[in-house]
């Protein structure tokens, strides 16, 4: 069985985001998974990044909390809102302060590679957006999806196994918001 990170992106509480993580968290503890949930917008951290690698930031005690967690995990889900084609800010800073270098992954000194740090982790993506998934792939080319999938989980080694767009949010009616959450239980107890 493999120990599950739930991290929710969505800053705000009263979201659907919020309550997906919420269900998939639950549903996974309910099938018997190990699994634990980090709601980014509870943590006391400074999510602007002000030094980089020589002159980094010294690093919180939620920042330090939620890479202990990312490196106890063998899969992680991860929950966010598709907001102006990209990732809420609060993510992106997590991001940023939470998958640093030494961490996440180790540039080499004498050559343009790099190590993966995380290697062996698997991820799915959840996102919730406004706009139809049609518009989101030919317009904006799925930039927010391929920023997490490929810039940051395969740039540290963690592989995407899936991703599950909820599009068209602003227009459900609520029984179809029903559905969706029921839709990610069933993820959440169907998940290896």
């Amino acid at each position: 069985m493999k120990k599950v990170l739930v991290i929710n992106g969505n800053p705000n509480p009263a979201s659907l985001g919020h309550s997906l993580a919420e269900t998939y968290y639950k549903n996974a503890l309910k099938a018997g998974k190990e699994v634990e949930i980090i709601h980014i917008h509870q943590m006391s951290f400074n999510p602007v990044l002000t030094g980089y690698i020589s002159d980094r930031m010294p690093d919180e005690p939620a920042v330090v909390e939620a890479r202990q967690k990312i490196k106890a995990a063998e899969h992680i889900v991860l929950v966010y809102p598709v907001w102006w084609g990209s990732t809420p800010a609060l993510l992106k800073g997590f991001i940023d302060r939470v998958f640093s270098p030494g961490f996440a992954f180790k540039y080499h000194k004498n050559d343009p590679w790099w190590d993966k740090l995380l290697t062996g982790k698997t991820a799915e993506i959840i996102v919730t957006m406004d706009s139809p998934s049609f518009w989101d792939k030919w317009v904006y080319f799925r930039s927010s999806i391929n920023s997490i999938k490929k810039a940051t989980f395969w740039f540290c080694g963690i592989k995407t196994q899936k991703v599950t767009i909820f599009d068209s949010i602003r227009d459900r009616k609520p029984n179809e918001i029903e559905k969706i959450i029921e839709k990610v239980a069933q993820m959440a107890s169907k998940a290896s």
